[in-house]
């Protein structure tokens, strides 16, 4: 990013405070103001019990669907319970962080770092009979598990977090909006839909007139149908796919 000059550009940082702080920093090492806006929290799941017990028992693979199903899966994983099972993850930070933990990955997408892609591999279209467990939050998308399971599979889902819209005070940030904010960025539909709920009425016509990032076709499609005024679409959710579409727009 050394030739990226973000000087009289404030961009919103809508990622959950424990994940935001790296594109924060990159942003401002471009001499960038990141404004911090966390539209999601992330939190354990409130009764840990099934999703242990889940984790303790033996699979043929155990997929990971995000870097938070690492963060609170990782907690209920008991020794024992991988021993014999390959390792998924749906995309890129998301292996990073099973590696960080030890894990050998076995499966990632080559391409398209979301659940069409994971399907896409091969070691994913012979799976019956296979025991294959998702790791995710409360209410995760179906698609994964539910083309696994019209595959043959036996499909179970490890639920180890939950989403939560916060609730934070907006009038200052909405009253030096245009001074302040210049492009957001956001990184899944849930964030996306939370911040339009956050801003509120009041700052719809504000938001609505920012350039949006977003980082995947379904999220573009929400955008759109919201009637997001100018959207600019990341090739990954990663840190660094963000910063080359931020810079990329500022050029």
């Amino acid at each position: 990013m050394a030739d990226c000059d973000l000087r009289g550009y404030g961009v919103l940082v809508t990622r959950a405070a424990h994940q935001s702080e790296q594109l924060a920093r990159m942003i401002e090492a471009c001499e960038g103001r990141a404004v911090r806006l966390p539209a999601i929290e992330i939190l354990p799941c409130r009764d840990p019990a099934e999703a242990q017990r889940l984790l303790a028992s033996r699979w043929d693979w155990i997929i990971f669907v995000s870097p938070n199903a690492v963060r609170f899966g990782l907690r209920l994983l008991a020794e024992h319970g991988s021993a014999d099972a390959g390792i998924g993850a749906v995309g890129a930070s998301t292996a990073r962080h099973l590696k960080r933990a030890g894990f050998n990955v076995d499966l990632i997408p080559d391409r398209g770092y979301d659940s069409e892609g994971l399907l896409s591999l091969p070691e994913l279209n012979q799976v019956d009979g296979l025991k294959i467990l998702i790791v995710r939050g409360e209410g995760g998308r179906a698609l994964l598990g539910d083309t696994l399971q019209a595959r043959g599979a036996k499909v179970r889902y490890a639920e180890v977090y939950r989403r939560e819209r916060p609730d934070p005070h907006t009038e200052s940030l909405l009253a030096g909006w245009s001074e302040n904010v210049q492009l957001v960025t956001t990184t899944s539909r849930e964030i996306l839909q939370n911040l339009v709920e956050i801003v509120g009425e009041t700052g719809w016509s504000k938001l609505s007139q920012t350039p949006l990032v977003v980082i995947s076709e379904r999220m573009e499609l929400e955008a759109h149908r919201l009637g997001f005024s100018t959207i600019i679409r990341a090739s990954g959710a990663d840190d660094r796919s963000l910063m080359e579409a931020i810079c990329h727009w500022v050029e």
